[in-house]
């Protein structure tokens, strides 16, 4: 056996070995895997086999030549190997230099649109700037303006065609409108990162299997994006389960999420579960509150302690008794998440000025309508021009009022139709008027007239207050009576709140939801 001068070959009779751990050649050692190569196994490749015979012929030449000088060829011939590499690389470290002189140019690029790319270190960019660019006019021609690449500039590390396109396509055949796309993409920028089939999809799935129609799914994401970066098996799930558990009818889910769809990315421990359990405590059946939160589902993003809280205080402050909350409440959620202070602090000031309605009696105000807090100052004017175009003394309204503070948000037209009724056909008195106000509530074809009618018949004389205030079944009892009791002679209607834990009807398919109405502004229309 003799060995060559060069590391890693040995060449023995007919044989050639190569060092697996010092061949130059590294494809070649790979493949033998230390087995010796012969020239009837180099001949059966062809041609290439022959040029790597000539190769190895030459080397092997080469280090003959070299092992004859005892030093400075041995110092060539090290030297002269690396250039006789089959394969050209960069270095390492050529390749961080290029990286680094290709970020550069697209930061250099990005400040000079106005864009502060510190926030990009360590994302993957496009290499050259002209893809950069792509990128930016792709952004905006969506509408989005270099402040709102700033604000999520991790944006520019998304491929228009890979990642930008599929998305927008897929919420465009979804039925996201195109003028929305704006503001869509800057409240939730995340989604195009998103993809379609693992992240996208699942949602909207899940979103009909709610209920949800699929018309309203892309009224839903139009109004709360984020709502597709939630896991499906995480805060989506869960708080829909909570709202089942307190009561919250399944068939009326699809319209409680239409209407407010950030109830699924509220934490049940955290938002939902307190709010419930506060209300509980206000003296609300747990039933009541579900039927609430299916009325008015907003009322779940009253900060507790911020809105809820405070306001229940500021009601006991202006004379709201602790006991009557539960009953303002559920007459009026919306109250819990107005500025309420300021509110009564400008209708008090309004009542005693233009009512004389007391400090005292104002919480009883509050306490029978609590949407009096809501109501504008034309309104309450207005009503209580009318009344006294009616002839009634100011101390008489206030007392009316008092009694009836919905005399304040009825539609004046038709109170001026049952006043006139009460005057020619009943022949009333103004007084029974103050002891009754409750019944410019009643309508006039559905109660007063058949119910006054009937009276007129058979020749009673009573109340307007036992003629009007019971139901239709009970006023029949009544007509079979011998005489009028006292004991029925009810004057004021009031809020039952039996009529939240009343059962729903079997057939009762759903709910006709309507938008939110206010008091504000709104002269002659009572809620």
């Amino acid at each position: 056996m003799k060995a060559l001068g060069h590391p890693g070959i040995t060449i023995t009779g007919t044989y050639v070995l190569f060092s697996p751990s010092k061949s130059p050649n590294l494809c070649f050692s790979c493949l033998t895997q230390q087995y010796p190569l012969t020239r009837k196994t180099l001949d059966y490749s062809g041609t290439i086999q022959k040029k790597s015979n000539a190769l190895i012929t030459s080397r092997i030449r080469t280090t003959s030549s070299a092992s004859s000088a005892p030093s400075a060829p041995s110092t060539r011939s090290a030297a002269a190997s690396p250039s006789s590499s089959l394969y050209a690389r960069p270095s390492l470290l050529q390749m961080r230099n290029e990286r680094a002189a290709n970020r550069a140019r697209l930061y250099e690029f990005l400040r000079g649109l106005g864009v502060v790319p510190d926030e990009l270190d360590g994302l993957e960019l496009p290499v050259t700037v002209d893809v950069m660019r792509e990128r930016v006019e792709f952004l905006h021609s969506l509408g989005l303006t270099i402040e709102d690449i700033n604000n999520y500039p991790l944006v520019l590390g998304c491929s228009v065609k890979k990642n930008m396109i599929p998305v927008l396509d897929f919420l465009g055949k979804l039925g996201v409108r195109k003028a929305s796309i704006t503001e869509f993409l800057r409240r939730y920028p995340q989604v195009l990162h998103a993809s379609v089939v693992v992240d996208l999809a699942p949602v909207v799935k899940y979103l009909q299997g709610l209920d949800i129609k699929p018309g309203d799914v892309p009224r839903v994401l139009e109004r709360y994006p984020e709502l597709l970066g939630f896991k499906l098996e995480g805060t989506m799930s869960t708080s829909v389960a909570y709202l089942i558990g307190i009561g919250v009818a399944r068939r009326e889910l699809g319209g409680v999420l239409t209407r407010y769809p950030e109830i699924v990315g509220m934490r049940v421990g955290r938002v939902i579960k307190p709010f419930v359990e506060y209300l509980e405590s206000l003296g609300l059946p747990r039933l009541a509150v579900a039927r609430l939160i299916e009325k008015r589902p907003h009322i779940l993003g009253f900060g507790l302690e911020d809105q809820v809280k405070p306001n229940v205080e500021a009601l006991l402050e202006f004379g709201v008794r602790k006991e009557a909350l539960a009953f303002v409440i559920a007459q009026y959620p919306d109250i819990m998440g107005i500025e309420l202070k300021a509110k009564l602090v400008s209708q008090q000031s309004l009542f005693e000025s233009s009512i004389l309605v007391g400090r005292d009696e104002y919480g009883r105000v509050i306490e029978k309508m609590p949407q009096a807090v809501s109501l504008s100052r034309s309104t309450v004017l207005k009503h209580v021009d009318f009344l006294e175009g009616c002839g009634f003394l100011l101390k008489q309204v206030s007392r009316m009022v008092v009694g009836c503070p919905q005399l304040l948000a009825l539609n004046l037209d038709i109170m001026r139709i049952s006043f006139e009724y009460f005057q020619t056909e009943m022949d009333g008195d103004l007084e029974e008027l103050v002891a009754f106000p409750a019944f410019f509530t009643y309508g006039l074809e559905s109660t007063i007239r058949p119910r006054h009618q009937i009276i007129a018949e058979k020749g009673l004389k009573c109340s307007l207050g036992w003629l009007l205030n019971c139901s239709d079944q009970k006023f029949k009892e009544r007509m079979n009576y011998d005489s009028i009791g006292i004991e029925e002679m009810e004057t004021e209607p009031s809020f039952d709140m039996k009529t939240l834990l009343e059962p729903r009807k079997e057939d009762d398919s759903g709910s006709e939801y309507d938008e939110d109405s206010e008091f504000e502004g709104s002269d002659d229309e009572f809620m």
